[in-house]
């Protein structure tokens, strides 16, 4: 596997970006895509569970952000039954696993920030 040059371009999905940073932040970058690959790092979840998690994310947003994770192959989504109600589980990917250790540092060094600037507040 090659490594990023300081003056080359990145060519992936026939999309070009100016660096390897910037492929990754294509795929998770945002307020929420983040959080919601957390909140799926233990396990599958519905997409009620997620809404609950995610407090102050709208509905149209976490659609749009599970859709987009679903597309870039992070997130699996499967529908279970053909008429409503149907139930529809959220997991990750084994490629979505793979950001599992980046998530540990970010939830470290957010842990780190709340401790030296801010309050862990318990939810209502």
């Amino acid at each position: 596997m090659g490594k990023e040059h300081e003056n080359d371009l990145v060519m992936v999905n026939e999309k070009l970006y100016p660096c390897t940073l910037s492929v990754a932040m294509d795929l998770v970058g945002g307020k929420w895509k983040v959080v919601i690959l957390y909140y799926l790092k233990d396990g599958e979840k519905r997409y009620s569970e997620l809404r609950k998690d995610l407090h102050g994310v709208t509905e149209m947003t976490l659609s749009l952000q599970l859709k987009q994770l679903e597309a870039d192959g992070l997130i699996s989504r499967h529908v279970y039954g053909d008429k409503p109600p149907i139930k529809v589980i959220y997991s990750l990917t084994a490629f979505g696993k793979s950001f599992n250790p980046v998530l540990d540092a970010i939830r470290i060094w957010g842990n780190q920030i709340v401790e030296e600037k801010g309050e862990f507040i318990k939810r209502g």
